[in-house]
């Protein structure tokens, strides 16, 4: 994909976002997207290819957005999210020009054959209307949690690098007196685990509930991985009760 990209612009200007998601995570790669990417500038084009569905009835598409940024992959919702948020303008069909075409080999690399392709005409100021007819998006919504009378209910939306647990639950629904919090995970009984700000905080190997960067809270191990010590994943529900929990 890069190839094809520095055949036409200039490699200074990529930036690649991430590598490390889960092979064919949807709906975490959405919500990844949605957090990091909106804080581009204006007239970024986002090249995504998160796409289970290669080579099969899944549209290609671009999103042009309102502030004028572009939004290239598959159309199987893992654009959607970050296009409500950034407002959508109008969604194509990206139809692959001839000269694309001519050169594609199989059907399991759109990334490379389709859509990096499309991208660089989009970052050499070519119009969306351009790239294909009108399409209407599949939509896909990233899980809201809610809230309680003691607290959050919600899910763990995604997994990072270092096994930490990335839940939707807004980090600021915590009151900033709570110190402990109750953490129901699955089906498991309740474990009563320190709010802390910072990993350092909660001693290593100490489990604990952090506001992570994606402005929700977190569940992580110091110098290890939550993922394991709790065994679970992207997908789990999970309760959090910060009323009834007092000190040690």
């Amino acid at each position: 994909m890069k190839a094809v990209l520095v055949r036409s612009l200039d490699p200074s200007r990529l930036v690649e976002l991430t590598h490390d998601l889960p092979a064919h995570a949807v709906g975490e790669a959405a919500f990844v997207l949605r957090a990091m990417a909106r804080r581009f500038p204006p007239g970024t084009v986002h090249l995504v290819v998160v796409d289970p569905g290669v080579g099969g009835r899944r549209a290609p598409i671009v999103i042009a957005c309102r502030d004028g940024s572009f939004l290239v992959g598959p159309d199987n919702g893992v654009l959607y999210p970050l296009a409500a948020v950034l407002g959508i303008r109008e969604v194509r069909r990206i139809r692959p020009r001839p000269e694309d075409s001519a050169v594609r080999v199989g059907t399991t690399f759109d990334g490379r054959d389709v859509f990096a392709p499309a991208a660089a005409r989009l970052a050499l100021g070519e119009r969306a209307a351009a790239l294909g007819p009108r399409h209407r998006p599949h939509p896909l919504r990233v899980p809201s949690a809610v809230r309680t009378a003691d607290g959050g209910r919600g899910e763990v939306v995604h997994v990072d690098h270092f096994g930490n647990l990335i839940t939707n639950v807004p980090s600021e629904w915590v009151p900033p007196s709570a110190e402990w919090i109750a953490v129901f995970v699955g089906r498991s009984r309740p474990r009563r685990v320190r709010k802390a700000l910072s990993y350092e905080a909660l001693g290593r190997g100490g489990l604990g509930v952090l506001a992570s960067s994606f402005g929700t809270l977190e569940l992580a191990v110091a110098e290890g991985r939550a993922e394991r010590r709790l065994r679970v994943g992207t997908g789990t529900p999970i309760r959090l009760d910060w009323t009834a929990v007092r000190g040690r």
